[in-house]
C-alpha cells in the first residue's frame, strides 16, 4: 500500500506531522513524506516590516506548481494531507487537482484545521481525521487493505458521494502511550520539500539550517487548562474536556528523542520546546527532567509556551539551572477587559509579578518574549492604552511578539464577533502584520527604551483605538520594529544562540568551534538547585 503524507505550511518544522508520519512509516514502510512549505518568499524587507506577502493564498502558487505537485501526490493508493487553517485554500486546490489526476487515490486530511472546522474540510475530502490520529489511522488502514468497511473508525469522518459520516472520538493518549510510539521524523534521507523551479527534491542538513538553524524543535508536553476565546483550544476542549489535562511522554523517552536527533545533527546547539503550558508540568516531573537534561545533553533549551499563572521562582531556579535560556509568555493584553474579552486568566497583578520573577533570572537568559495581540476591533482606546501602560511598567529585560487579531474559524471568538455584529479578519491573512498606527509603532520602540514619563505621556495623546479613524505612521512603525529586531538580534547574538536566526551564521560559529567556547568560556554557569523533596 503505497501512502504519500505532504504538509502544506510555512516550513519544514512542523512538529505534529513528523510525529504522525513517523508512526504511519512504522505501520506502513511503504510511505513517502513531502513538505510544501508556501513561505519561501521572506526578505530582510518583509522581515523588517512584517509584511511577509499573504504566503497563505493559493494565488502565491501557480496552476503549473499546484498540477506538478499534485500529479507528485497522486502516484500513491492514498494522499494524507496536514495543514494549519491558514493553509487550507491551497490544500483544497491540491485535492482537487489530485481527483482529476487520479481519481483512484483516496484523500484524507488531517491536521489542525479538520479538527477544528471539520465541516468544512470533510467536503473535500473522502476522510478527515478530527482527533489523535496515530491509533485511528492505524485501525482505519487495517480496514482499507482488507478491503472492509472502514466507515466506522472512530476520530474520523468520512465522505462517500456527498454522504457523510461523523463518527466519535477515541479515548486521549496516555504517557504508556505516547512511550510506544516511535520518535519524530527527522533527518531522515527520503524526506522530500517543495522548491519553487526544482519540484519536489530531497531535504537535506542545508535545508534544516535554513528554516530552522541550529535548532531542534521538539513537544514535550500536550494540553492546556485554559480556553482563550482565540485559541484553536476551545475546540479541542468541546470534542473532549480531557484536552484541558496535560499529557506527554516519560523523562527518558524525552532525553532518548533528543538524543537521536543529535546524533543525526551534531550541530544542533539549542533545543525549543512548544508546548502550550510548560510550566504546568508539576515540578517532582521538572526536577527529574532537569536533572537528566544537564547530565545527558548538557545543551540550552527554550520553553515557548509560558502562562503567568504557572511561573513560579522554584520552577525558574530549577529549569535555569539545567539549560534554560529563553521563554516566550502569553501576556496578550494590559486591558483587564480585553483579557476578560479573550477568557484570559488573570488577576490583579499577575503578568507583572510573572515578569519580575522572569526578569530576576536575566543575568543568565536572553530577554524573554511576551505576546501581544494588537489591531483588536473590540478595544477602545483606554484598552490600548492600559497594554502600553502595562509594557512601559514591566520589569526589563525584555521583547514582545506582536501579532494582529486574526480569527480562526469555527473557534469560540468567531462565534462571539458574529453574535456582537464585528468585523473580523480571517486567519488566511497575515497575522505578522501590523497595521502602521502610532500605537503599534509605540509598542516595538518600548521594547528597546524605556522614554522619561513625560515624553511617554506627550505619546499616548497620539494613541488611538484599531477601529477610530487615524493617521497611519509607516515611517516611525519601520523605525521602531528596526530598532526592535536589532537589538532582538543582539540579544541573542551576545549568547551565541541561534534559535530565532535562521540560516548558516549559527552552523558556521558551531563548526568553527565558537559557540562552545562561547558556552564555557564566557558565559556564566547558573547552578542546578538541590532536588526539593516536596512536589509542586
Amino acid at each position: 500500500m503505497k501512502i504519500n503524507l505532504v504538509c502544506v505550511e510555512d516550513s519544514i518544522i512542523t512538529l505534529g506531522f513528523r510525529k504522525i508520519s513517523s508512526y504511519i512509516k512504522s505501520i506502513n514502510p511503504d510511505t513517502n513524506v513531502f513538505f510544501l512549505p508556501l513561505g519561501q518568499n521572506r526578505t530582510l524587507l518583509r522581515i523588517l516590516t512584517g509584511h511577509f506577502g499573504d504566503v497563505t493564498k493559493l494565488a502565491d502558487c501557480d496552476q503549473q506548481e499546484i498540477h506538478d505537485i499534485a500529479k507528485t501526490l497522486a502516484d500513491s493508493d492514498i494522499v494524507g494531507f496536514s495543514c494549519m487553517t491558514g493553509y487550507a485554500e491551497v490544500t483544497k486546490a491540491l485535492i482537487e487537482e489530485i481527483r482529476k489526476i487520479n481519481p483512484k487515490t483516496y484523500v484524507v486530511w488531517g491536521g489542525i484545521h479538520p479538527i477544528i472546522h471539520p465541516e468544512d474540510a470533510i467536503l473535500n475530502a473522502d476522510a478527515i481525521c478530527t482527533g489523535e490520529g496515530e491509533y485511528s489511522f492505524n485501525e482505519f488502514l487495517a480496514a482499507f487493505k482488507e478491503g472492509r468497511d472502514y466507515s466506522q473508525t472512530k476520530n474520523f469522518w468520512f465522505n462517500e458521494n456527498g454522504n457523510i459520516t461523523r463518527n466519535d472520538f477515541l479515548p486521549l493518549h496516555k504517557q504508556e502511550d505516547f512511550d510506544t510510539f516511535p520518535f519524530m521524523y527527522y533527518g531522515e534521507k527520503d524526506e522530500m520539500v517543495f522548491k519553487k523551479g526544482k519540484g519536489f527534491v530531497p531535504v537535506t542538513t542545508s535545508d534544516y539550517i535554513s528554516f530552522n538553524g541550529t535548532t531542534y524543535s521538539t513537544i514535550w508536553s500536550i494540553g492546556c487548562p485554559y480556553e482563550c476565546t482565540y485559541c484553536g483550544n476551545t475546540v479541542f476542549i468541546e470534542n473532549d474536556k480531557n484536552y484541558r489535562k496535560l499529557r506527554h511522554p516519560s523523562v527518558e523517552y524525552l532525553i532518548a528523542e533528543v538524543k537521536d536527533a543529535l546524533k543525526k545533527h551534531p550541530y544542533l546547539s539549542t533545543v525549543m520546546f512548544y508546548d502550550d503550558s510548560f510550566m504546568a508540568i508539576p515540578k517532582v516531573t521538572l526536577e527529574k527532567f532537569a536533572e537528566a537534561w544537564k547530565k545527558e545533553i548538557g545543551i540550552p533549551f527554550v520553553v515557548m509556551g509560558v502562562i503567568p499563572s504557572f511561573v513560579k521562582e522554584e520552577k525558574f531556579e530549577i529549569l535555569v539551572g539545567a539549560g534554560m535560556n529563553r521563554v516566550r509568555m502569553g501576556i496578550q493584553s494590559g486591558s483587564d477587559r480585553t483579557l476578560e474579552f479573550f477568557k484570559r486568566p488573570n488577576k490583579e497583578g499577575l503578568i507583572p509579578k510573572a515578569a519580575s520573577v522572569i526578569a530576576s533570572y536575566s543575568k543568565y537568559m536572553i530577554p524573554a518574549a511576551y505576546d501581544i495581540i494588537v489591531d483588536n476591533p473590540v478595544e477602545t482606546r483606554d484598552d490600548v492604552v492600559a497594554t502600553l501602560e502595562m509594557i512601559y511598567d514591566l520589569a526589563r529585560p525584555f521583547t514582545l511578539e506582536v501579532f494582529s487579531l486574526k480569527i480562526i474559524p469555527n473557534t469560540v471568538m468567531e462565534r462571539d464577533f458574529f453574535e456582537h455584529g464585528i468585523d473580523h479578519t480571517a486567519i488566511d491573512s497575515n497575522y505578522l502584520f501590523n497595521a502602521p498606527t502610532f500605537s503599534n509603532g509605540l509598542i516595538y520602540l518600548l521594547t528597546v527604551v524605556k522614554p522619561p514619563r513625560w515624553l511617554f505621556n506627550l505619546m499616548l495623546k497620539k494613541v488611538k483605538a484599531y477601529k477610530e479613524e487615524q493617521s497611519m505612521y509607516p515611517i516611525f512603525f519601520f523605525m521602531c520594529r528596526s530598532l526592535w529586531l536589532v537589538k532582538r538580534a543582539f540579544s541573542h547574538m551576545r549568547v551565541m544562540d541561534f534559535s530565532t536566526i535562521s540560516g548558516r551564521m549559527g552552523w558556521i560559529c558551531w563548526k568553527l568551534g565558537l559557540v562552545k567556547f562561547w558556552r564555557k568560556v564566557v558565559l556564566p554557569k547558573p547552578t542546578l538547585k538541590t532536588k526539593s523533596p516536596t512536589p509542586a
